[in-house]
C-alpha cells in the first residue's frame, strides 16, 4: 500500500491521540500538532512509532494563519504529501455570555473555526494535484440546531460555523476527488471532563451511556476509507441520540 500521511491538530491527547494511534496501526505516517501539550505529544509520537507508523510532532499555534500555513509546508517537505487533514484542536470554556471577555470570545473562534479555513487552503493545492484527499473537522452534536447557549455562546457559534465551512469546502473540492466531512460528538469520555460530570449527564442521553474515544475513532476510520468515497459534506453525530 502506498504511504499515506495524516496531519492531526490537537493530536497529543484525547480523541486526536486515539485517531493518531489508530492510523499508526494501519501504517500511516502521522504528524500531530500541539500548542501546549509537549509532554503528551512526545508520548503520543512514541506510541505512533511503536504501532508501526512514522511520527512527527510539531508545536504550532494554528490560530495564526502564517503558522498554520507553515505547519502544512513543514509536513509536506518532510513527507512529500498530506492525504488527510483532521482538525481535532478545539479549545472550550464555559462562561455566561455577559461575563465573557473580548479575548475569550475571540479565542473560541481563533481556536475552533479559523484554523480549519487556514489549513484547508494550505492542503488543498497538494490534494488537488493528486486528485485525492480527506478533510475531517469536529463540530458538536447539537450545533446544527442553532439553539440558545448562554454559557458556551462563542464556542457553539464557532461549531455551527464548522458545519457551514465543511459543506462549502465539500462543494468546492469534490470535483478534485477530495471529501470534506464533519463529526459531531456528544458526551465522550476523552479525558477532558471530570468523570463525575460525565456521569451526571448519562440520564440525558437516550442511549443511556457515555461514548468512548473508540466510538469517534471508528467514524474517522470510515470517513478515511474507500467505502466513504461518495460521502461528502456530511455531518456524523456520535452522541447516543443526545442533541438530535
Amino acid at each position: 500500500m502506498a504511504e499515506r500521511v495524516a496531519l492531526i491538530t490537537g493530536g497529543a491527547k484525547g480523541i486526536g491521540r486515539g485517531i493518531a494511534l489508530d492510523l499508526a496501526a494501519q501504517q500511516w505516517s502521522v504528524a500531530i500538532c500541539y500548542r501546549t501539550s509537549e509532554k503528551e505529544a512526545g508520548t503520543t509520537a512514541d506510541a505512533i512509532t511503536e504501532r508501526g507508523g512514522r511520527a512527527l510532532s510539531i508545536r504550532c499555534d494554528i490560530s495564526d494563519p502564517q503558522a498554520a500555513k507553515g505547519l502544512v509546508t513543514e509536513v509536506e517537505q518532510q513527507w512529500g504529501r498530506i492525504d488527510a487533514l483532521i482538525n481535532g484542536a478545539g479549545p472550550y470554556h464555559r462562561v455566561n455570555l455577559f461575563e465573557e471577555t473580548v479575548e475569550g470570545w475571540n479565542e473560541m473562534f481563533d481556536g475552533n473555526l479559523h484554523p480549519i479555513f487556514y489549513l484547508a487552503k494550505a492542503v488543498a493545492p497538494g490534494m488537488k494535484a493528486r486528485k485525492s484527499g480527506r478533510i475531517i473537522s469536529f463540530s458538536m452534536a447539537n450545533a446544527d440546531q442553532m439553539i440558545s447557549q448562554p454559557d458556551v455562546t462563542a464556542h457553539y457559534i464557532a461549531k455551527a460555523g464548522v458545519l457551514i465551512l465543511t459543506r462549502t469546502l465539500a462543494k468546492l473540492l469534490a470535483p478534485h476527488g477530495i471529501t470534506v466531512n464533519a463529526i459531531s460528538p456528544g458526551f465522550i469520555d476523552s479525558g477532558s471532563a471530570p468523570p463525575e460530570e460525565l456521569a451526571s449527564m448519562t440520564k440525558r442521553i437516550p442511549a443511556g451511556y457515555i461514548g468512548t474515544v473508540d466510538d469517534t475513532v471508528a467514524a474517522v476510520r470510515y470517513l478515511l476509507s474507500d467505502e466513504a468515497r461518495y460521502v461528502n459534506g456530511a455531518n456524523i453525530q456520535i452522541s447516543g441520540a443526545w442533541g438530535v
